[in-house]
């Protein structure tokens, strides 16, 4: 089992940066893809960004590559997400998931969950 818990977000003004964390704890979390998505009201939950265990490769959706950066510590089994640059458009929950195996944008195919933080970003 694998057990995650973000923390960060709130509201912030369009143009501002903040930054999420997901702290993991259980069994060889350190090994475990792990990804960010959100889901805002009324749609789907879509991926945000994937990081393999090592942090070498990493993935992003095209509405936040370049604004976005996903990286890990696996020293204190974490992972961060880092948001530049916040439009309105990005307000959602936002999750931290994990998995065994390759990275995907796919949450369905995520095996452990988070219990999701807001951000809203104000015009």
């Amino acid at each position: 089992q694998v057990q995650l818990v973000e923390s960060g977000g709130g509201l912030v003004q369009a143009g501002d940066s903040t930054r999420l964390s997901c702290a993991a704890s259980g069994r060889t979390s350190s090994t475990y893809v792990m990804g960010w998505f959100r889901q805002a009201p009324g749609k789907e939950r879509e991926f945000v960004a994937t990081i393999n265990w090592s942090g070498r490769n990493t993935n992003y959706a095209a509405s936040v590559k370049g604004r976005f950066t996903i990286a890990r510590d696996n020293a204190k089994n974490t992972v961060y997400l880092q948001m530049n640059s916040l439009k309105p458009e990005d307000t959602a929950v936002y999750y931290c998931a994990a998995k065994r195996g390759g990275e995907s944008p796919f949450p369905s195919l995520y095996d452990y969950w988070g219990q999701g933080t807001q951000v809203t970003v104000s015009s």
